[in-house]
């Protein structure tokens, strides 16, 4: 029988065979998902998804389906995968979205050769179960995270924090489900599973709804899309239309609420366009997102992404959201969207969650979990309950990763059946409106346990977290600093324009 780690590690075994031909991690995984995404569609035209009543195969072009890609070899190969990956790039749905922009990166026909015949065609990954191959792609989408150099890490969110969050909110069927910011689709794929596992009764039209009409995402990054899509479609979600979309999100209101959002937003405090003037300078230009349904105009993203889940909800919504420590305690757009947040929805839990979780360094996150409600003259956050899991806890990707383990305690004093009767712990402890409000800017940024590692070197802990954490703030300080200089290299440009001077040149602190 098949498992998922054995196909797992068939194809990342192949991997090393194309790295040495120059491939990434990233490069390589594109190329299996145009490769088995083919192979799939053609499996879909034979017996016995052909005696399946009312079954429509999706349509692939004639002339740029698999068998087109078997009939060839060497150079006529390799054009012939190009101007496949072109064709399909034009198709509406799915095959818009996996084919979008896609690019042969496999220079070598006789690798590319190899990698269809010997890899790709000799498994019938329609017949594989959607646990086996989409387990093994996930596996695939993690290791590729963990390539730092690639900077995909960004667009992967650590799944034991996704399936913790998915247990706190228990999305059921219904419910229309939204990630703003789905990346490689892990909190879509983990509400879907969570849904199954709990409500192993829905009938045949709440499964159909749960496969095809429940699940939306946005995605910018055409890459993270494609990626999306196909880890969704392996695991049996979606159709020939996908409910993923390659835009932007915070560009406008979609048109439609949502009765739940999951998302971890890209990480970066500014929005910025980069272009290079008459002088032929790198100049960078913030934008600043500005939109009737927001309550304040900033070029913070994650203030943005936060507006915009709140825009987005129904009443009566309910949202889990990661955002970095600026969100909690940075003034002016900052100050005004905690205080609107905490009037108008109801915020009930805040996770301060530990370093060393993301595969992107230098990031101190929290969970904030709300609610949407009804216009209000009095506030509708009463009370805060804030978990911290920072405090005294060390982690690493490699020697020390967070598993699900690590938040039993956290999803157990959540109390997701009632989370109006929960008890405060050391860890746990409930804040009420009046005491946050009252806080100079609304800082929710609050921590109350006391950190161990000050006191004696007993207390420290290992030299590897140490040297980790050490590198991540300097990363992180070095980014900060960056963006004040980039900043100010704006500042001047404008001062200088205005008096009819040359622009400065970019601030480097590299």
């Amino acid at each position: 029988m098949t498992t998922a780690s054995a196909i797992g590690q068939k194809l990342w075994n192949y991997c090393n065979v194309l790295r040495d031909a120059g491939l990434s991690y990233g490069d390589y995984l594109e190329q299996l998902t145009y490769l088995i995404f083919l192979k799939m569609m053609h499996e879909r035209t034979q017996p016995p998804f052909t005696f399946l009543p009312d079954y429509q195969p999706p349509h692939i072009p004639e002339g740029h389906d698999w068998p087109s890609l078997l009939a060839r070899d060497g150079d006529e190969l390799e054009a012939h995968y190009r101007r496949v990956l072109e064709r399909l790039g034009r198709e509406p749905g799915t095959l818009g979205v996996i084919f979008r922009k896609a690019q042969n990166k496999v220079q070598d026909p006789a690798l590319l050769r190899r990698l269809i015949v010997d890899l790709i065609d000799r498994e019938n990954w329609s017949e594989l179960s959607a646990d086996v191959k989409g387990d093994a792609y996930e596996a695939l989408l993690e290791r590729n995270a963990q390539d730092v150099k690639t900077g995909a890490g960004q667009y992967f969110t650590p799944r034991p924090l996704i399936q913790a969050m998915v247990d706190a909110m228990r999305p059921a069927p219904g419910m229309r489900i939204c990630d703003p910011a789905c990346g490689t689709g892990g909190f879509l794929l983990a509400a879907h599973d969570y849904i199954v596992k709990h409500h192993p009764q829905m009938d045949k039209g709440q499964r159909e709804d749960l496969k095809y009409r429940s699940l939306y995402g946005w995605e910018i990054v055409d890459s993270a899309a494609r990626l999306c899509v196909m880890n969704l479609y392996l695991h049996g979600i979606g159709g020939d239309e996908t409910l993923i979309k390659v835009d932007d999100s915070l560009r406008a209101h979609p048109g439609r609420d949502f009765e739940m959002v999951l998302t971890n937003p890209p990480f970066g405090k500014k929005s910025s366009l980069t272009f290079v003037n008459g002088e032929g300078e790198q100049t960078r230009e913030s934008l600043v997102v500005i939109r009737d349904d927001f309550w304040a105009s900033t070029s913070n993203k994650q203030l943005n992404f936060l507006q915009h889940v709140r825009s987005i909800l129904k009443q009566h919504g309910r949202a889990a959201i990661v955002v970095p420590d600026n969100v909690l305690f940075e003034g002016g757009a900052g100050e005004i969207i905690r205080r609107r947040l905490l009037h108008e929805c109801e915020v009930h839990t805040l996770l301060r969650l530990p370093t060393g979780v993301f595969y992107a360094q230098g990031v101190k996150a929290n969970v904030l979990f709300f609610d949407r409600k009804p216009a209000s003259q009095t506030p509708w956050t009463k009370t805060l309950w804030i978990y911290d899991l920072r405090t005294n806890k060390h982690f690493t990707l490699k020697t020390n990763p967070l598993t699900r383990a690590d938040l039993d305690d956290f999803v157990a004093g959540y109390n997701p059946a009632n989370r109006h009767e929960r008890k405060e712990t050391e860890r746990f402890r409930a804040f009420s409106y009046d005491d946050l409000v009252k806080r100079d800017k609304v800082n929710l940024d609050i921590f109350w346990l006391r950190d161990d590692s000050g006191e004696d070197a007993a207390g420290l802990p290992a030299p590897d977290v140490l040297v980790q954490e050490i590198v991540e703030d300097l990363q992180a300080a070095l980014e900060q600093f960056e963006e004040i200089g980039a900043d100010l290299t704006l500042s001047l440009g404008a001062r200088n324009a205005a008096l009819g001077e040359p622009g400065p040149s970019a601030i480097s602190l590299r």
